[in-house]
C-alpha cells in the first residue's frame, strides 16, 4: 500500500528512538500481547495510524500490540467485537467516526456509550478528489455536472454509512445535486478505484490520497475543513469560502469494553498519553498526512457523545440509502 510506503521511514525513526523505561503494569498488566483492532483495510488512513501507534507505543508498554484489520458494516464489525470482547485489556479497538453515525442508520446496535475511552489521537477533514486527467477541474464543474445529469457522477466512499458517505450526502443536501454513490470496503479501496478510473470522485481524508496527490495521480477540489490546510493542500479552497457552509471529518481514538479495571484503563491512557506525545509518533502522523489531535479518556468520551447528538441531527434530514 502506498500509503503504508509513505510511512515507513517514520516507522524507522521511531524504531532508531531507542529503548526508554517502560511503567510497570497493574497486576502484571501486560503479561501477554495485546490486540488492536481496526475497523478497515489494510493501508488506509485509520490502518496507518494504528500502526504508528503499535510501533512508538513500544515504548511504553511493557508487551508489543499486534494490528488486527476487521473491516465491515462501516466499522461496525470491529467495534462491536470489541464491545464484547473480554473486559482485561487484551483487546483495544480504534474507534472511527462511524460509531457516532451507524446506530442512528440501525447498521450496529454499538454505540459512543458501549465503550471505556482511552484517547482520541486524530482528526481530518474530508476532501473531494478526481483523477488527476479528469476534466472536473474545479468543484464547481463537479457539482455543475451533477446538477446536469442528476444521478450520473459517480462518487465513492469508504463504505454504506461511513463518514465519506456521509460527507457526500451532506454535499448533495447544502448544494442540491444528486450523487450515484458508490461503496467500497474502506477507503483505500475507494483510492484505487478513483486512480482506476472506475469513479468520477471520491470523498476521502488527506492521509488516505496523499502519495497519489504527491505522484500527480490525484487532484483535490475542495477541502470540508473550517479553513486551508497546510501544503499540499493549501491551494484547495474549502467549502466555507465557495459559499456553502459545510465543514466534516474523520477522527481516530482507542477504547476498550466496559468493566475493564479502573487500573488498566488508566494505564493505557498514560501509555497513550506518552505515545501521543512523543515528538516520533506526532511527526510520524505528519508525514503520513494525519493531523495529531489528542484527547485524554474523559474528554474523547464527551466529544463522542457530541458528535452522537451531531451526525443524528443531520441524518434527519438526509436521504440516505443503506
Amino acid at each position: 500500500m502506498k500509503l503504508l510506503r509513505t510511512a515507513l521511514p517514520a516507522l524507522l525513526a521511531l524504531v532508531a528512538a531507542g529503548p526508554v523505561a517502560l511503567a510497570a503494569g497493574p497486576a502484571n498488566y501486560p503479561s501477554r500481547p495485546i490486540e488492536m483492532v481496526v475497523p478497515s483495510t489494510a493501508g488506509g488512513g485509520t490502518d496507518v495510524m494504528a500502526r504508528l501507534f503499535a510501533d512508538t507505543a513500544k515504548k511504553y508498554i511493557a508487551q508489543p500490540i499486534v494490528v488486527s484489520n476487521k473491516p465491515g458494516a462501516s466499522g461496525g464489525i470491529a467495534m462491536t467485537e470489541v464491545q464484547r470482547a473480554a473486559p482485561d485489556g487484551y483487546k483495544v479497538g480504534v474507534l472511527i467516526s462511524e460509531l457516532a453515525i451507524i446506530p442512528h442508520l440501525n447498521m450496529a446496535k454499538v454505540t459512543t456509550a458501549d465503550f471505556m475511552p482511552i484517547a482520541r489521537l486524530n482528526g481530518d477533514p474530508g476532501l473531494i478528489a478526481v483523477k488527476a486527467d479528469s476534466p472536473l477541474q474545479s468543484i464547481d464543474d463537479l457539482l455543475a455536472q451533477a446538477r446536469k445529469q442528476p444521478g450520473s457522477l459517480t462518487m465513492g466512499n469508504a463504505g454504506t454509512g461511513t463518514i465519506w458517505h456521509l460527507a457526500a450526502a451532506a454535499v448533495e443536501e447544502k448544494t442540491g445535486v444528486k450523487f450515484n454513490h458508490v461503496p467500497y470496503q474502506g477507503a483505500a479501496p475507494s483510492v484505487m478505484a478513483l486512480v482506476g478510473g472506475h469513479v468520477d470522485a471520491i470523498t476521502v481524508s488527506p492521509a488516505e490520497i496523499g502519495s497519489f496527490v504527491a505522484a500527480g495521480k490525484v487532484r483535490v477540489l475542495v477541502s470540508m475543513a473550517d479553513r486551508r490546510l497546510p501544503a499540499p493542500y493549501d491551494k484547495v479552497p474549502t467549502f466555507k469560502e465557495k459559499g456553502t457552509d459545510l465543514v466534516l471529518g474523520t477522527w481516530r481514538g482507542l477504547g476498550v469494553p466496559l468493566g475493564t479495571p479502573p487500573e488498566v484503563v488508566q494505564y493505557l491512557r498514560d501509555a497513550a498519553r506518552k505515545t501521543a506525545e512523543d515528538p516520533a509518533f506526532r511527526d510520524a502522523l505528519t508525514k503520513a498526512n494525519l493531523q495529531p489531535a489528542y484527547m485524554d479518556g474523559a474528554q474523547f468520551q464527551v466529544f463522542m457523545n457530541s458528535q452522537s447528538d451531531y451526525f443524528k441531527k443531520l441524518l434527519s434530514g438526509l436521504n440516505i440509502q443503506k
